[in-house]
Formats: C-alpha cells, sequence, structure tokens
C-alpha cells in the first residue's frame, strides 16, 4: 500500500508546514505497527496560470496509477473520524494504494473530481487549501491512533 497526498502549491517554512509535518511523523510512528507506510506528498504548481485545468493536468501525473482517489472537495461526504479510519483501513486490508487530492485556490477541475472514488469534505465551509493539508494531515493520524485504540480520540 502507499499514501499519497497530492497538492496545488509548495507549502512554504512556517506553521502549516510545521503542523503537517508534525502530524505525518506521528501517522508514520502509529501507521507502521498497523500496516500503514509513510505518507508521501507531491506538490504541483501550475507557474504559467492555466488555472484548474492545468492544475487538473498536473495533479493528474502526480496520482499514482491504481490508487483510491480521494478529492477533498466542499461538496463531498462529510465522514466522521471513525468512518474515515474504517475506510482507510480497508484500502490497507486490500492492499490498495490511496491517493488525496487537494486542489489550489479554484478547488479541483470538474473532470477531475468526476474520477474520484470518494469526495471528502471537512465541513461546510471553505477552507484555504494550505490548511486543508494540516487538517488532512491531523485526520490521518487521528485514524492511526483510532484504529490502534490510542486514547487520542475522545468520541
Amino acid at each position: 500500500m502507499r499514501i499519497e497526498i497530492a497538492a496545488v502549491g509548495r507549502l512554504k517554512k512556517g506553521p502549516e508546514s510545521q503542523l503537517v509535518s508534525d502530524y505525518l511523523e506521528r501517522f508514520a510512528k502509529t501507521g507502521r505497527g498497523l500496516g500503514f507506510p509513510a505518507v508521501h506528498v507531491s506538490e504541483v504548481e501550475d507557474r504559467r496560470g492555466g488555472g484548474m485545468l492545468a492544475e487538473a493536468d498536473l495533479l493528474s501525473r502526480a496520482i499514482p496509477e491504481g490508487a483510491a482517489l480521494v478529492m477533498m472537495d466542499e461538496r463531498g461526504d462529510q465522514p466522521t473520524s471513525p468512518e474515515f479510519a474504517r475506510k482507510l483501513a480497508d484500502w490497507r486490508d486490500g492492499a490498495r494504494d490511496v491517493c488525496f487530492v487537494i486542489g489550489g485556490a479554484d478547488g479541483l477541475a470538474p473532470d477531475l473530481r468526476a474520477r474520484a472514488d470518494w469526495q471528502i469534505s471537512l465541513g461546510r465551509m471553505v477552507w484555504p487549501h494550505m490548511l486543508v493539508r494540516v487538517m488532512l494531515a491531523e485526520q490521518l493520524y487521528r485514524a492511526a491512533t483510532i484504529l490502534a485504540g490510542s486514547p487520542y480520540h475522545r468520541a
């Protein structure tokens, strides 16, 4: 199994970068004993200003072939953390790669979004795409702690 985050934009040094690194390191430590690999992050950037279509092309190239595609999108499902953990465990148990896709400021192109196996919303509000990375990284860590029976998740 491989876990990938394909995201538009380069995360510069700062609080968001520190939080993503911290949560992904925690996930790697907790997830190792559960059979999860470390998360790999692919950052893409459209320097020509082509908008969503150009970003979709760049993101498509970063998606591992055959991976389950999870689009982070405001119109998606709003799973609970335990539901998210179960889905992650299902992919692991089925030895399926998974790629979480985070678009840029304008979101994801409809054609790319249509390829999704699952679309997830982190709430009804729109979040800056750099914060979506932080929240996704935290939810990956939370999922691992739920599956490990850790008290981190207090639902």
